[in-house]
């Protein structure tokens, strides 16, 4: 079953190297590796996608900055295989990777999507774990095989803690394209994606072999949102709103823990005391409201 993965761009050149050299050293060899430039302001990118010949690695740049959302829904439009992957630039597949979500889609032939074993990494490259990741491996499905999560139990696990890893998933790629981005959507916009799989009755594969590392560190796009309190506004409308959602299915569990949505005011909370740390307390009232209501 052949596999596309996507590569929105935008930032970091080592690291988005690094991220292309990992699809490449894929042991699982039917794979395409599409790179959208999202106009990144360096010909380093296109000189060195130019001199790569593997005809199963393309790469265009955008004429204009379409932004994280405008891009993806972009790179979307190109997948043509039946599974596709979005990966982040910054972050790595190891060896296996499409090996293990190729395996998982054929033994679990109704999943929408899969989520294998992710290790986090820091900026450097070294294995860490963060409080946002300790909380989502305690929420997380404990298992030593495979699982299938679906409909109501998929979406209460998920909105309690979002414990998924966006640019690791892969996912049938006609779902994905038929639900796709929601525009005006960006911290949260992969929980949206699975809550409206699970809407649907849709279903999810838990496969913990390792397989990816995914990169978390202070300047991504989503540690600023949060610092200044700007994540949280579009999380708690969010909540709000697949709250509702989930009262009208009649999901009174899912409903109620959206409405909590315990684990995002935690993370508001950890981060008071860090923005007083450094200085940032123009933002103390949205995370503080954040953490109340």
């Amino acid at each position: 079953m052949a596999i596309d993965v996507l590569l929105p761009y935008y930032g970091d050149v080592d690291l988005m190297k690094l991220a292309a050299q990992s699809v490449m050293s894929q042991q699982f060899e039917d794979w395409r590796l599409i790179v959208v430039d999202d106009g990144f302001p360096s010909p380093e990118p296109q000189r060195w996608f130019e001199s790569i010949s593997d005809s199963r690695v393309t790469y265009q740049k955008n004429e204009t900055n379409l932004g994280a959302n405008g891009n993806y829904r972009k790179a979307l439009e190109l997948a043509e295989a039946p599974i596709v992957v979005v990966m982040g630039a910054d972050d790595i597949m190891l060896p296996n990777y499409l090996s293990v979500v190729s395996k998982a889609f054929e033994a679990f032939p109704q999943a929408s999507v899969v989520q294998p074993g992710v290790q986090v990494i820091d900026e450097k490259g070294r294995a860490c774990s963060p409080l946002v990741d300790i909380v989502k491996k305690v929420y997380a499905p404990t298992t030593k095989e495979p699982v299938l999560l679906q409909g109501e139990k998929m979406a209460t696990s998920l909105v309690r803690a979002d414990w998924a890893y966006f640019p690791s998933l892969a996912w049938r790629t006609d779902v994905i394209r038929r639900i796709g981005f929601t525009e005006g959507l960006h911290v949260v916009q992969d929980l949206a994606l699975l809550l409206d799989i699970a809407a649907e009755n849709g279903s999810m594969v838990v496969e913990p072999t390792l397989a990816f590392l995914y990169r978390r560190h202070s300047a991504s796009d989503s540690s600023v949102k949060a610092l200044d309190g700007r994540r949280f506004d579009e999380e708690r409308a969010f909540f709000e709103g697949q709250a509702r959602r989930f009262r009208e299915l009649g999901w009174q569990r899912t409903a109620r823990a959206a409405a909590f949505h315990t684990t995002s005011r935690l993370n508001a909370a950890t981060l008071v005391a860090r923005s007083l740390a450094v200085g940032k307390t123009d933002s103390l009232p949205r995370l503080l409201k954040h953490v109340v209501s």
